[in-house]
């Protein structure tokens, strides 16, 4: 079956209009459990009122609904969406059903740059201090800190994948590079004040429920926009899905899409590390599960099939994170749970393919 072929070929069975339907139908219910559930739940009909602006419902319901579950539902949906388009780009980039931030050490570089912003200034105060001098926000200094650490890691390993045409080497170069980075943040924690050592390893657990209205007029416009400018490079990406030989006899400029991708994957999962910590396996799952549930290679279908596919997996993970009561899991805990035989499956199938040929 040649390249162009799996582009284009689905499934048969449901309609591409019904499956995502289906997906969105899905999302939409998901947010809204996201809304209801938690340690003490709410009436969905209480959610419905205060999402629709309604009046009469008891204040501590609307006090938690707004104040805390609102911003935490928003931050999984859109954390999800940005971790699956970020995946889905660098497996095409790399051409590498196992690539993702996480693994690739980018999410690594992205919680160097936090890092070096809140542990090399001494406090979160003294952060905010220094973005004042610049001009800028604390939140957006630790976004671009993030966005830069995860550039420059994606950057190596792009170097790398220059001389190394092994798959599986390049993923083994960016675990330790990711390794090397970790090994710089590791020094800053030695000589942090215990308080911001507590205070880091706790961010570095991953979790959307530390997002508060004031992080998401940041994150919100920065991730959207992103979000929104990467559904434009569903034709490039087709073009790399079937070489970069063929995308350049097409007239694609081969650098600057690269320069695109990059960017785009380095913003993406940045914002998502800077606020949230590093969150684990969405960005390799969610790709191979829209391509399953949709049936296509086309990423014209798969770019908003993984933003309805990333942020509802986001968010049923953090709800049922909470599940046990009281003591809120990780949310990376339950990200491994059907995360891990995803990776499984994929490594089973490329061994399979590479046994085939």
């Amino acid at each position: 079956m040649t390249a162009a072929h799996r582009t284009t070929q689905r499934r048969r069975g449901l309609p591409l209009p019904v499956r995502f339907a289906i997906l969105g139908v899905i999302f939409i219910l998901v947010a809204m459990a996201g809304l209801a559930l938690g340690s003490v739940n709410t009436p969905i009909g209480d959610v419905m009122t205060i999402v629709t602006g309604g009046t009469g419902v008891d204040p501590v319901s609307l006090t938690i609904v707004q104040d805390v579950r609102e911003p935490r539902t928003i931050t999984a949906l859109l954390v999800g969406a940005a971790l699956g388009i970020a995946g889905l780009e660098m497996q095409t980039l790399f051409r590498n059903p196992l690539a993702d931030p996480y693994v690739l050490g980018i999410s690594s570089g992205a919680s160097l740059g936090v890092a070096l912003v809140v542990l090399g200034t001494a406090s979160s105060a003294g952060a905010a201090t220094f973005a004042s001098g610049l001009g800028i926000g604390p939140d957006l200094l630790i976004m671009v800190a993030a966005a830069l650490g995860a550039a420059v890691v994606l950057f190596i390993v792009m170097l790398a994948g220059r001389f190394v045409h092994s798959s599986t080497i390049l993923l083994l170069l960016g675990v330790m590079i990711g390794y090397f980075v970790s090994s710089g943040v590791t020094v800053l924690l030695s000589r942090a004040s215990p308080e911001l050592v507590a205070q880091y390893t706790r961010w570095q657990f991953g979790s959307y429920h530390g997002v508060t209205w004031q992080n998401l007029r940041v994150m919100v416009p920065i991730m959207v926009v992103m979000i929104l400018a990467s559904l434009l490079l569903a034709k490039p990406l087709n073009a790399l899905l079937l070489g970069e030989r063929y995308a350049q006899t097409m007239g694609m400029n081969l650098k600057a899409v690269r320069t695109l991708l990059v960017a785009s994957t380095a913003i993406l999962a940045g914002a998502a590390t800077a606020f949230c910590g590093p969150i684990s396996f969405l960005g390799i799952a969610i790709p191979h599960l829209t391509r399953g549930v949709l049936g296509t290679a086309d990423h014209r279908h798969l770019l908003p099939g993984c933003i309805l596919t990333g942020g509802s997996l986001a968010l049923m993970a953090d709800i049922l994170a909470q599940l046990p009561g009281d003591d809120v899991l990780p949310v990376n805990a339950v990200n491994a749970v059907f995360g891990a035989p995803v990776v499984m499956v994929i490594l089973i199938r490329w061994y399979r393919d590479a046994e085939a040929t």
